[in-house]
């Protein structure tokens, strides 16, 4: 299927999920997101019009190297440098354009790559009779991707923003897009900024 908003318009009470538009990512760091300035505006512009229906995620680093549970303590010992206690804590906050609009927009932190282990989101957007979600943020073969295909086997609605999202890599980028097309039309649609503000009630 191809990019678009084919199953209608997007309802009122839809969620803007931002995920991990964090200085840790935008910044001089071993995570930096070379094209993250790049999608801000848009993330900025959607905001501007759904401040109050947004919730920024954001990625939280173990405080020590070697902290985590299986296979994550292997993986904060080979990122030590993105550890609490070697980045700085200050690090984690969202880019200050986007700090702005909290509140109205309310923050969620993860410590996963999903935002659906151990946060209450799925029970808080359900009480909230919340069946659709418009996702935007970085990165796209990462925390996008867990927080997409976990909100698909939950059942919601999912719209990506497709030029609201960032990488490091731009074929992963471009194949996960390809992905959501061929294999998950019926539960994925993406779209650009403009198309999905025009939809969105």
């Amino acid at each position: 299927m191809a990019s678009g908003i084919h199953f209608g318009r997007i309802p009122a009470n839809a969620v803007h999920l931002c995920v991990d538009m964090q200085r840790l990512f935008a910044e001089d760091t071993a995570w930096r997101t070379p094209w993250m300035p790049r999608v801000l505006p848009v993330v900025v512009r959607l905001c501007e019009r759904k401040a109050e229906r947004t919730c920024f995620t954001r990625f939280i680093p173990a405080r020590s190297p070697g902290d985590g549970r299986g296979t994550w303590r292997r993986y904060w010992e080979r990122w030590a440098s993105i550890t609490l206690e070697n980045l700085g804590e200050e690090r984690v906050e969202l880019l200050p354009e986007l700090q702005a609009f909290t509140p109205p927009a309310r923050v969620l932190d993860k410590a996963h790559y999903s935002p659906w282990l151990d946060t209450g989101l799925a029970t808080a957007l359900m009480t909230g009779q919340v069946d659709t979600l418009v996702v935007t943020g970085a990165e796209t073969d990462m925390c996008v991707l867990a927080t997409v295909l976990g909100a698909v086997d939950l059942g919601f609605r999912v719209v990506v923003v497709s030029d609201a999202l960032c990488s490091s890599s731009d074929q992963s980028h471009d194949a996960l897009l390809d992905l959501y097309h061929d294999r998950f039309g019926q539960q994925i649609e993406t779209a650009e900024c403009d198309e999905v503000l025009e939809a969105w009630a």
